[in-house]
């Protein structure tokens, strides 16, 4: 079957490239619609949406944009008509994937139009900027893939045009088995959590809430994980969320790698779906081993994970800074809220004799976060470690209360299965 892929790009400065992603997807049978965001320049071909169908989709006209003078300004009002055009194109079923390609003025237009785009078509960037820190991790949708341009920055050569192949082999695959709406007969929790050799509640809570009849989706918080997590809850994606592990909430707040961004852990609360919050790793920060160990954690024992991250201890301080950050946000909540605090610890490495141990636990936390938060929102301490059987009994009698009101009879879902939260 013929697939519809938009390849969206600025024709006055990227034309030579666009037409040849246009020809390599007409070579492998499948319609490509080109959709030009320049502004001024003249264009190598007519493509088959025009600047000015796009400017006029912003609520301007092309006179007007160009009238600005500013590019960043002009950029800002073409990426809000060509977000409506491709979702007005994809609710219509006439989009099978879209294929954008830039530097940093296509990159960060091309974010904004793919953030347009349900969770499951295709998504691909070709960027200058792909997996660079210039990227904040809240403007990436939980399923973009983006490849590294490299060589691209003005026309085709060999060694560009093998990276323009294997975008356009990569769009059209993913075209090929996209299934628009897929097949869905549960409702989903979304969970968050680390590897098992950190955090181990999942060995309990997944086959309990499988057994409830519900699909479990585990994201790793480590950064982008949450970030998908977040983006996924303001997609309709779930019906309740236990959001466990909040390393990217103290990373943000200290400034680390493991970030998922300023709004990370408030999906849930806006989106007024219920939601249960744990501690998990916040014993600990996460620093990158390839670069110099920042001031604020120099002195402390660092506990090297691999070549990708290490783990120096949280201080009492950090600790409680962090819950007062996690009070404000669960303040914020307009649906039934809980938070489980498991007093003797946050991940594995922090038990008696490894080399994270702290005699007081979580204590600075719980006490930090209880001095704030609203009475609305449960808070449960135990006398336990995160990864006892206790914490996960404890999120499980929560998750049971919340979602199926009291009674041990009732072990099945009640509510729908998200509704468009994907392929729509």
């Amino acid at each position: 079957m013929r697939k519809r892929i938009g390849i969206l790009g600025t024709l006055d400065t990227k034309g030579e490239e666009i037409g040849y992603l246009k020809q390599r997807i007409e070579d492998q049978g499948h319609q490509p619609i080109v959709i030009d965001v320049g502004v001024i320049g003249e264009v190598p071909f007519d493509p088959d949406v025009d600047r000015s169908s796009v400017a006029l989709a912003s609520g301007a006209t092309i006179e007007e944009i160009a009238s600005y003078g500013d590019e960043a300004k002009a950029e800002l009002e073409m990426a809000k008509g060509a977000a409506k055009i491709v979702k007005d194109m994809n609710d219509s079923d006439e989009l099978d994937g879209l294929l954008a390609l830039g530097g940093t003025m296509g990159t960060d237009l091309a974010l904004d139009v793919m953030a347009a785009l349900p969770l499951g078509i295709p998504k691909l960037i070709i960027s200058s900027v792909a997996f660079s820190p210039l990227i904040p991790p809240d403007r990436i949708p939980a399923d973009l893939m983006m490849v590294l341009w490299s060589g691209g920055l003005w026309g085709v050569n060999s060694i560009s045009r093998s990276i323009l192949d294997t975008a356009a082999g990569a769009i059209v695959g993913a075209a090929e088995v996209y299934k628009r709406k897929p097949a869905q007969d549960r409702p989903v929790v979304g969970v968050t959590a680390a590897g098992s050799s950190a955090l181990k509640y999942l060995d309990w809570i997944k086959p309990a809430l499988e057994e409830r009849g519900y699909e479990v989706a585990v994201f790793h918080s480590v950064g982008m994980g949450g970030r998908a997590f977040e983006n996924l809850i303001a997609k309709n994606a779930f019906v309740a969320v236990l959001d466990l592990c909040m390393m990217e909430v103290l990373g943000h707040i200290l400034d680390c790698p493991c970030s998922s961004g300023e709004d990370r852990m408030e999906a849930a609360g806006r989106a007024g779906i219920p939601q249960i919050i744990g501690p998990g790793l916040i014993s600990c920060v996460a620093i990158s081993p390839w670069r110099p160990i920042p001031p604020r954690f120099e002195g402390r024992h660092v506990r090297w994970h691999n070549r990708l991250i290490g783990d120096p201890p949280c201080t009492s301080e950090e600790q409680a800074m962090l819950g007062e950050v996690v009070a404000r946000k669960l303040n914020a909540a307009v649906g039934p809220t809980a938070i489980v605090i498991p007093l003797r610890g946050s991940v594995e490495w922090d038990r008696p004799s490894e080399p994270l141990y702290n005699p007081e636990g979580l204590v600075p936390f719980s006490s930090a976060l209880k001095r704030l938060i609203k009475p609305e929102v449960k808070v449960v301490e135990l006398d336990a470690h995160i990864n006892d059987k206790e914490f996960a009994d404890a999120v499980l009698s929560l998750f049971d209360a919340m979602v199926f009101g009291q009674g041990e009879e009732q072990k099945r879902p009640v509510a729908s299965p998200a509704k468009d939260a994907v392929g729509q």
